[in-house]
């Protein structure tokens, strides 16, 4: 921990693989920054910036969004991180953005200590995915099998609308994996032959997950 580089630990897997809950358990624990274009995105959508409206027909019809995009938003995403630590949980999905942010890392002078590829079967994400359910209104996800809200459609913490994404449907979701495959897939090679790519299981109860993450982020 010695030093002003700040370090980098790198979610990586295919949607629905578990990078954000994951993320969210490592801020809770080890006061880490989180980084997430998906967040960056949505938020954006929800606002219609110009972002959220270039973003937007990408996102809806199961495709990444052009380099140039998010690029540029990881970038000042990351210029404005305050702690030593952080989380990048998105991004890079392909080969041309992981080389980009080799470049960052020694222009803004952070480190990209580890990165955790979270495995899981196909069927097991396309499961996950086409049950999630989110709050219109407060942003709560649910699933309709594994958290399903008290009362169907209804927010149990708002009362909001729960409803499902439109890149939440089969379809979508099915186009999403086969992206994924394509062009995300050969960024695991890329860093294990950079020799800091660590292989975790993403199936099972959440805590023997957050474990095995642990185990890898302690000594970071």
């Amino acid at each position: 921990m010695n030093g002003a580089r700040k370090k980098c630990l790198l979610f990586f897997g295919a949607p629905g693989s578990g990078k954000g809950t994951q993320s969210d358990f490592l801020v809770r624990k080890f006061e880490f920054s989180h980084v997430s274009t998906g967040d960056i995105f949505r938020e954006n959508l929800k606002n219609e910036t110009q972002l959220g409206l270039q973003a937007k027909k990408f996102i809806n019809n199961g495709n990444l969004v052009p380099d140039e995009i998010t690029s540029g938003m990881v970038m000042e995403a990351i210029k404005n991180i305050e702690t030593k630590n952080f989380i990048l949980d998105g991004y890079p999905r392909n080969i041309q953005q992981a080389e980009h942010l080799k470049a960052l890392s020694e222009e803004l002078n952070f480190e990209i200590r580890n990165v955790i590829f979270l495995e899981v079967p196909d069927e097991v994400l396309f499961e996950r995915l086409t049950g999630r359910r989110v709050c219109k209104s407060c942003g709560t996800v649910y699933h309709t099998v594994n958290k399903p809200p008290l009362k169907e459609g209804i927010c149990d913490v708002c009362g909001g609308e729960v409803y499902q994404r439109k890149d939440d449907s089969a379809d979508v979701i099915s186009h999403r994996l086969k992206t994924y495959e394509v062009s995300t897939f050969p960024v695991k090679n890329y860093y294990e032959d950079a020799g800091i790519l660590q292989i975790v299981d993403g199936q099972g109860k959440l805590s023997d997950i957050e474990k095995r993450i642990e185990n890898i982020v302690k000594n970071f």
